[in-house]
């Protein structure tokens, strides 16, 4: 139990040492325009000697990656920490998730003195960055839908007034937040650097992937042919928008009991696992010893994965 234990803490401080290590890079590499401004202001020309350890383990990150930046697994990737908004390329980031596998691998070996927990430890960290990294694109596509509507009625607003449509994302870009007014950013610079705005906006809905805003591209691209009451038509959608977003919520409403019991399944016979490992240890490890009781173990997990599915099913509505 105690080698369990030190193996999770050491995986969770690796994590820790990289959401650190990302957090600080962020911050440098954000924003151009604060990157250029740091060559000419007066007060920022003393460095720092934790900045000069960020910026030789950035570059030596970035010298790792260059060989992997040309597949296509690390393009994919490119594409996919864009719509995670992460700011690192999609070689950096398996540089980075190799090396926080090797020194946890390393730091687990060394406080358990195990060789068998250390590859695991190793392997699990890159799945949770994987997964992390999942959790970052759902969360934030989320975060552009339930800004969408303000956005809608912003450039709606910004077209009554007089305002160009490239002008009105200009506003948006601005006025509003992450993640909506960073993507609406990225448009205006794809087109200053010469991109159509419909090839800015059809790359936009490929990284965002949200419905709804495929439904505002789709009406931007029509006016943009056939004419029409732009303003209007985003009224129109906004109002569609608001509609939905108040329909999933009530659905999530409704469906919470039925959520938090497909949790409950999960984790009760984990839990129920440790308390009877810790008070009653011999016969719980007839389960790993006896045949009948992996048997058993097998078909457990096969029928908690089976019913943690049906249910989701069941409460995963579409609106």
């Amino acid at each position: 139990m105690a080698i369990l234990t030190a193996a999770i803490a050491a995986c969770l401080g690796v994590l820790f040492i990289f959401l650190l290590l990302f957090a600080v890079q962020r911050n440098h590499s954000v924003n151009i325009f604060h990157r250029l401004r740091r060559h000419y202001a007066d007060d920022e020309k003393r460095t720092n000697k934790n900045d000069d350890i960020v910026k030789r383990f950035s570059r030596l990150v970035k010298r790792l990656a260059r060989p992997l930046a040309s597949s296509a697994f690390t393009k994919k990737l490119d594409f996919r920490l864009k719509q995670a908004g992460i700011p690192l390329f999609g070689a950096e980031f398996i540089v980075l998730s190799l090396m926080s596998a090797v020194f946890g691998g390393i730091v687990t070996y060394i406080v358990t003195l195990n060789i068998a927990i250390a590859p695991l430890v190793a392997v699990g960290i890159p799945l949770g960055l994987w997964v992390w990294s999942s959790i970052r694109v759902e969360r934030r596509r989320n975060a552009f839908t339930e800004q969408l509507s303000d956005c809608l009625t912003t450039v709606a607003n910004a077209l009554r007034a007089g305002y160009s449509f490239q002008q009105a994302m200009d506003v948006v870009s601005k006025e509003m937040e992450p993640p909506i007014s960073s993507e609406f950013e990225r448009v205006s610079t794809d087109i200053a650097m010469g991109v159509t705005l419909e090839e800015a906006l059809e790359q936009m809905n490929a990284r965002v992937a949200s419905p709804d805003f495929d439904l505002v591209v789709t009406a931007v691209l029509i006016q943009r042919e056939i004419g029409g009451n732009l303003a209007q038509i985003l009224d129109t959608i906004s109002d569609t928008i608001n509609e939905r977003i108040r329909m999933k919520r009530e659905i999530k409403a409704l469906t919470a009991q039925g959520r938090f019991s497909a949790w409950v399944l999960i984790l009760l016979p984990f839990v129920t696992a440790a308390f009877c490992y810790v008070f009653n240890h011999d016969q719980t490890m007839l389960l790993f010893t006896e045949e009948s009781g992996r048997i058993a173990l097998a078909v457990a997990l096969v029928m908690e994965f089976l019913g943690f599915v049906v249910i989701q099913k069941i409460v995963d509505i579409e609106v």
